[in-house]
């Protein structure tokens, strides 16, 4: 794979006057919520923060988890507050906290090679559990950057509170990790249905013994549909891996595979999306590929195992040249 700059590829990120603490009485500075037992578990809250009316930004924070020892994570359960758009969450290498937010880009711990993605959410509520035997593992008073993109469309100041909880499992076997693939050649007219691809990203063959159990699609508010196969070639049609009915941009389905499935040799993942634009003002300029939930993404993430690292993959057939890059 060919590794490009992708740092604005994606406005994932974090906000908030953030704590992590026990209770409510605790200090800010406390970490992370300790559970009990053999499989504890440790959260990390972002806010409540005032988000002005009429507002879009993406912000982040770097906090440390809290947890006193080493941990094997098989669960996550983000949960999003009113004004959220999107969260991702990272382990990272930093040293020190920084618990003011500030204004960010997404992914640019993982090109400077200081951290990696663990979890993106889109839905309200969501909850990432790996299968038997896989977890991520983080190091004792691991640090997170919390990323997260906020929306307030309304004309009055929105209160949001986010947070990130990582739950322990005892048995673990396998390192999980994490992909982020799509496409940036976005053109939406007004009054239009437009479906882009499928398209074929091939992945290299380190990725021959990945197991992935896990995938969610993603668009912004014009998105009707996000289709994924798993293809042996460009040519294959290859087998529906992703594809589910009514599928809703704002509360996207994470589709789980159980068992998971593997790629076959100099395969990769063939892909589509589909859009609907209302606007029926045919002098507006199409809609194209952008951060801002005024614009448009195609991308899908998938969670696998034994890990190869993390990776934000890109396909593109601009200037009719195909090309296919991934950020490690």
């Amino acid at each position: 794979m060919t590794t490009t700059r992708l740092l604005p590829i994606l406005a994932l990120g974090a906000i908030a006057a953030c704590s992590s603490s026990r209770s409510p009485t605790t200090s800010p500075d406390a970490g992370g919520t300790g559970g009990n037992g053999n499989a504890p578990s440790y959260t990390v809250t972002v806010g409540p923060l005032a988000i002005p009316a009429g507002s879009e930004n993406t912000q982040c924070v770097v906090r440390r988890l809290g947890n006193p020892l080493p941990l094997h994570v098989g669960s996550i359960h983000d949960v999003l507050g009113s004004a959220s758009h999107h969260m991702v969450v990272y382990r990272v290498n930093d040293a020190t906290e920084q618990t003011t937010p500030f204004d960010c880009k997404p992914f640019q711990d993982t090109a400077t090679g200081n951290g990696a993605p663990i979890i993106i959410s889109q839905k309200s509520d969501d909850t990432l559990t790996m299968p038997d035997g896989v977890a991520y593992t983080l190091d004792a008073n691991q640090m997170l950057r919390i990323e997260m993109h906020y929306i307030n469309a309304t004309s009055s100041a929105v209160m949001l509170t986010s947070s990130t909880t990582m739950n322990a499992v005892a048995d673990y076997t396998y390192e999980a990790s994490f992909l982020l693939i799509g496409d940036t050649d976005i053109k939406i007219p007004s009054s239009s249905d437009v479906t882009l691809g499928p398209v074929f990203l091939p992945l290299d063959a380190q990725f021959g013994d990945a197991n992935f159990f896990a995938l969610t699609g993603h668009e912004h508010q014009l998105g009707t549909d996000v289709q994924v196969a798993v293809a042996g070639s460009a040519a294959d049609p290859g087998t529906m891996v992703y594809d589910v009915p009514n599928w809703i941009w704002s509360e996207p389905a994470t589709v789980k595979h159980d068992p998971a499935f593997t790629i076959p040799s100099g395969g990769g993942f063939r892909f589509s999306c589909q859009w609907h634009n209302p606007n029926p003002d045919a002098s507006a300029p199409p809609v194209v590929f952008g951060e801002s939930a005024n614009n448009e993404m195609c991308f899908f993430w998938a969670y696998y195992y034994p890990s190869h690292g993390s990776h934000v993959c890109l396909h593109t057939e601009a200037n009719g040249t195909v090309a296919n890059r991934c950020l490690n």
